[in-house]
């Protein structure tokens, strides 16, 4: 493995990252300027496309919107596998996120176990996500206790 892999490696850890900071932030715009204006965003919970967007813009506003209905995010990254090649990266990037939204007066927190198929561009030196395919795959909700 070359020097300029490793690198391009850890810049796309470091992009995956900020991502996920920056979803748990709900820094929205912020997090737009990590992906490519013309990006794909598509998930699946099991089997069913749930949503597929496409462009910074649209993504922007459904990301607002959802962000508004939850009260805050956490998230931590695990597994993160890329396939460098020049310009271009494939990547699967696994997360465990969490979010807490508040439901008849009590708070109820929502895990998520996700997977996601990245393709990453790198445009003017810098890493972007081009498309994000996520699948939810285990879903747990309930009532926060205290």
């Amino acid at each position: 493995m070359t020097l300029e892999i490793l690198q391009a490696k850890l810049e796309l850890r470091e992009l995956v990252d900020a991502y996920a900071n920056l979803t748990d932030e709900k820094k929205i715009s912020d997090q737009m300027l990590l992906l490519t204006p013309d990006t794909r965003f598509t998930v699946y919970v099991g089997d069913q496309l749930f949503s597929d967007v496409s462009g910074t813009k649209q993504l922007e506003e459904e990301f607002t919107g959802h962000a508004s209905l939850v009260k805050r995010y956490f998230s931590i990254n695990g597994q993160h596998v890329v396939k460098v090649d020049g310009d271009t990266a494939t990547g699967v990037a696994y997360s465990q996120l969490k979010m807490v939204r508040e439901e008849d007066g009590k708070e109820v927190i929502t895990d998520y176990s996700v997977k996601y198929d990245d393709i990453y561009v790198r445009q003017n030196g810098t890493w972007l996500i081009k498309a994000r395919t996520s699948h939810f795959t285990i879903i747990e909700a309930r009532t926060l206790q205290g």
